[in-house]
């Protein structure tokens, strides 16, 4: 974790985009009674596509921007001080995400008091985490993504990335094609190779399928290549603190467009024959959600980064300036919401039962839970950090 204060004349837009998908992600994964959510707010089942399936694959697509701007700092030369921020960077946010399971795992256990009546069977239950430790997980992902795009950067020439993303996407449609990848059950390639390296115990059981599982890194990696290379379309030539023009930027806007329709279009085309599905990462997905982000990163950048039009991101902004580290804190208040217990049930149920289901019904009460949580680490958590100029990368 490092602290750093933000660089002058950056385009806003790629900060406000960040900060609506981590305010999405945040709001998407906190809904006050899972079993009562509206359908945008849902997943798709299997096969198939909804606005909080894009919300995850936009981070990863701005994660291949950043990627881009970071290693530009250090002139993408393959040296010691190179490495060694890349491997800091991504063990530190693949240890960030183990130290969330685990203390989530202790948090649950120490406050299970129907499995286990008395303090010490809890506590020891508590702190023996590794029988059940899921290997897999978003910020592993991110944090393995992260890594081999950024050797890449260093390694490979950037005129190469293309045919790389195209190479992943095939060999990965090629695999989901022989190995009965598009079947929702333990027959499922993907399934096979999970439950074979880290067995039942280890992976997030989607009826045996994992969505951030080993096989499906392949198109997550491409996926991340994808936003390094239009970050390089964007950022490529100009200096950084350097004034982009509105001409420039105007510039930037139609090409975001243009990449962003052949994208969706390519994967919705595509589809016919690789159905989109975020839970098996598809090819066509990637192409979809990154099409989309380019759309509107696009139509942000016109808006506030051309026209000026800004002090309505505002709230967005703070979100996106501090974003690992914001996620991070709102899973850490919702497990300890879960965890604490209040009555018969938990804090989390209590609040959501006794106050916003009465006022609002079970849907509505269980999204006016979910906002008030994301207002709640606004404004104890982002607006602070922006209000004092402190930026905390993972």
């Amino acid at each position: 974790m490092e602290q750093t204060r933000e660089k002058p004349n950056r385009i806003l837009a790629i900060d406000i985009l960040r900060g609506l998908t981590i305010a999405g992600m945040i709001l998407v994964n906190n809904p006050g009674d899972g079993s009562h959510v509206f359908a945008p707010l849902e997943h798709a089942e299997w096969i198939g596509l909804t606005p909080t399936d894009l919300v995850f694959p936009f981070f990863m697509f701005i994660m291949g921007m950043t990627t881009y701007i970071s290693m530009s700092k250090y002139h993408f030369e393959a040296t010691s001080a190179t490495y060694r921020k890349i491997l800091r960077r991504s063990l530190g946010i693949i240890l960030v995400g183990y130290f969330i399971g685990i203390f989530a795992h202790f948090c649950y256990t120490l406050t299970s008091h129907d499995m286990y009546p008395d303090f010490g069977t809890r506590f020891v239950a508590a702190i023996n985490f590794l029988p059940s430790m899921r290997i897999t997980g978003v910020l592993v992902r991110l944090g393995v993504c992260y890594g081999i795009v950024a050797l890449l950067s260093v390694k490979v020439s950037h005129k190469r990335f293309p045919y790389i993303i195209a190479a992943l996407f095939i060999v990965y449609f090629i695999i989901l094609e022989l190995g009965n990848g598009y079947e929702h059950g333990e027959s499922n390639i993907l399934s096979v190779v999970d439950l074979s390296i880290f067995g039942m115990a280890h992976i997030w059981n989607d009826n045996f399928i994992d969505p951030e599982g080993l096989l499906s890194t392949i198109p997550s990696v491409a996926h991340v290549m994808i936003g390094f290379v239009i970050g390089q379309m964007m950022l490529s030539g100009h200096k950084s603190g350097e004034k982009r023009s509105a001409a420039d930027l105007t510039t930037v806007t139609f090409r975001l467009l243009l990449i962003g329709a052949v994208l969706v279009i390519s994967g919705f085309l595509l589809s016919y024959a690789c159905p989109i599905s975020k839970k098996i990462w598809s090819p066509t997905f990637s192409l979809v959600s990154c099409g989309f982000a380019s759309l509107v990163l696009a139509l942000l950048i016109y808006v506030v980064d051309i026209k000026g039009v800004k002090r309505w991101a505002l709230f967005f902004r703070t979100f996106g300036v501090n974003p690992l580290f914001l996620y991070v804190m709102a899973d850490v208040f919702a497990i300890l919401l879960g965890a604490i217990p209040c009555g018969e049930a938990s804090l989390h149920y209590a609040i959501f039962s006794g106050l916003w289901e009465p006022l609002f019904g079970p849907y509505g009460g269980s999204l006016a839970f979910a906002l008030v949580f994301v207002l709640f680490n606004y404004f104890v958590v982002a607006l602070p950090l922006y209000r004092h100029n402190i930026y905390i990368k993972l």
